[in-house]
């Protein structure tokens, strides 16, 4: 079996999958972003989440032929490096496994480890690709000053913008009553003390207000759309600095395709219509996919590369049908 995680800043995702393409097993644990958590917390949450989905598919670590751990923040910082690359391995006794950024998973499962660009947009945003093996990342650089056409980025946007309608600066439009009610604020300045005090400032918390946006802008709010449009410019110049740097030439076709809460909510006239209509703009031969398999799966296949033991054609139909089949499952519960 070969282990896919796929952590985050919110949450962390793992899959077991068998050389067949069978999901043996899936699991959802707390975040695992070392930058908010420190290294023991995050530590501390793969051993659980390891443990955790090796129980539910009755299994032991030596079960497993490999495992990847994609990671937020992974490669940002070299003083912890390696020990980032220790972090998994208590848990899995003596089982081989890599550690990456979490952008590989959300490469790996939306293009099948073809050759091509994938931006994630979720809490933070980041854009990877692969060429001919050779790999580039673009963006990433944190909440503060990058993050680009992520939630966190959005729901920013969207607290200047209110502040703004608020001061008269630009015409009131659905954000400001949207944003007032949904925070219970008893005046427009008291978003200072939601924001500071009650979210603490914290980037997770904060990117949870991209929603209200997002609601804004479907209300037809044009202030809410335009936002939605500029962070598809911005991750269409992520996706456009990553061509240039893997060498992909003038006329050559670059599929590129996208993961993340963002591209998963937003839907397609807020955020992919512009997102294509951008990436036109900086080359015509683009190809815009429709992701094949979540970031977690895609964790998994890659392990199974990075084994020397790629899942064959029929196990890669089997896994893409088992996905198939959960999309259109019944909610239960």
């Amino acid at each position: 079996m070969f282990l896919g995680v796929d952590g985050g800043g919110t949450k962390t995702a793992l899959a077991l999958i068998d050389r067949d393409g069978n999901v043996r097993a899936t699991h959802t644990a707390p975040g695992a972003y070392y930058f908010a958590s420190g290294l023991e917390a995050t530590a501390a949450v793969l051993a659980d989440a390891v443990a955790a989905v090796l129980k539910i598919a009755g299994a032991q670590a030596s079960d497993l032929k490999f495992a990847f751990f994609g990671l937020p923040g992974y490669g940002e910082d070299s003083t912890v490096g390696d020990a980032l690359d220790r972090l998994p391995a208590a848990s899995l006794k003596g089982t081989p496994y890599r550690c990456g950024n979490d952008m590989v998973c959300g490469w790996a499962g939306s293009l099948m480890c073809r050759d091509g660009i994938n931006v994630v947009a979720g809490t933070g945003s980041i854009c990877y690709g692969e060429r001919g093996g050779r790999g580039s990342r673009c963006g990433g650089w944190g909440e503060l000053f990058s993050d680009e056409g992520s939630a966190y980025w959005i729901a920013c946007r969207g607290l200047n913008l209110f502040s703004r309608m608020s001061d008269g600066r630009t015409p009131r439009g659905a954000l400001h009553d949207l944003m007032k009610s949904s925070l219970a604020l008893a005046a427009d300045l008291d978003l200072c003390g939601h924001i500071y005090t009650r979210l603490a400032s914290d980037r997770a918390r904060i990117a949870q207000l991209a929603r209200l946006v997002q609601e804004a802008a479907n209300a037809g709010d044009t202030q809410a759309i335009a936002i939605y449009a500029e962070a598809a410019a911005e991750l269409a110049a992520l996706v456009e600095a990553t061509r240039r740097e893997l060498g992909f030439g003038a006329d050559e076709t670059v599929l590129v395709s996208y993961s993340g809460g963002i591209f998963d909510h937003a839907g397609e006239r807020l955020l992919l219509r512009p997102f294509a209509a951008a990436l036109r703009a900086h080359h015509a031969h683009y190809q815009l996919e429709t992701p094949v398999l979540p970031p977690v799966l895609g964790a998994a296949l890659y392990a199974a590369r990075c084994a020397g033991l790629p899942l064959q054609p029929p196990a890669i139909a089997r896994l893409r049908a088992s996905r198939e089949a959960a999309k259109g499952a019944a909610p239960t519960g």
